[in-house]
């Protein structure tokens, strides 16, 4: 039986090669994309190499849209195998120094909208289709900037960078990963976090040292994990990351 996934913020970035590289898998994916005509442009690149993929309009932050991506599943699959929250927004004013002063409140209530908010009223909306799965596998792609552990540690090379609302996001939706996990410990589903690294992407800049393709792989593996991968991780490329 083909699985069935859908990926948010799918049509560009580490989300655009997180479906080539699922669909790669012989997976039927989803593209999930607030953006009509690039969410199409990118069905019809992916599509052109052969991939099984489709375009969904979702903004995750329109409730509206989540209840219109949720019927289409249910309709068209019946069960959702494998959940990729990868839509993000970075709209803190630079990477560099620590905003938490003057970053306008409007800025960090418009990015928990979308990487924090959007993305835990989805991922509730579709666990009912996701439990009717054989092996639900849900990812959350946060970042190393959600990491207590490392802005706390003066000699890791994160640590001058704070931008705050992007960074509080990214530590929220770091619990909601492990409460999730937890709350589902005892069924056949799991769920990750997955920090792709400094990639070259809008948000990450020209500077970022990894591409998309490298930046996509951890997600990906988690999404393939069997029934004895883990559950409540936070990794980068397979190792462990601190909370």
């Amino acid at each position: 039986m083909t699985k069935i996934a859908l990926v948010t913020g799918g049509n560009k970035g580490i989300g655009f090669e997180t479906v080539r590289q699922l669909a790669d898998q012989n997976i039927k994916v989803l593209i999930g994309a607030r953006n009509e005509q690039e969410g199409k442009n990118a069905e019809g690149v992916l599509r052109s190499e052969s991939l099984d993929v489709t375009f969904v309009k979702l903004d995750i932050s329109d409730s509206q849209d989540i209840e219109n991506t949720k019927a289409y599943i249910e309709t068209e699959y019946g069960r959702l195998d494998i959940l990729i929250n990868n839509a993000a927004v970075f709209l803190d004013s630079a990477w560099f120094g620590n905003n938490v002063e003057s970053v306008p409140m409007k800025i960090i209530r418009d990015t928990f909208d979308i990487n924090y908010f959007g993305t835990v009223e989805l991922t509730q909306a579709l666990l009912p289709l996701i439990k009717k799965s054989d092996a639900g596998r849900i990812v959350n792609i946060t970042s190393l900037s959600g990491s207590f552990g490392v802005h706390l540690d003066e000699n890791h090379w994160l640590y001058q960078l704070k931008p705050y609302a992007y960074s509080a996001s990214k530590t929220a939706l770091n619990q909601f990963t492990v409460f999730l996990a937890n709350a589902l410990k005892e069924t056949n589903i799991k769920v990750n976090a997955a920090s792709p690294g400094w990639v070259k992407t809008s948000i990450g800049s020209d500077q970022a040292p990894l591409t998309t393709e490298e930046g996509a792989k951890t997600g990906v593996a988690l999404a393939l994990i069997d029934e004895n991968g883990p559950t409540g991780t936070f990794t980068q490329a397979g190792e462990s990351l601190p909370w």
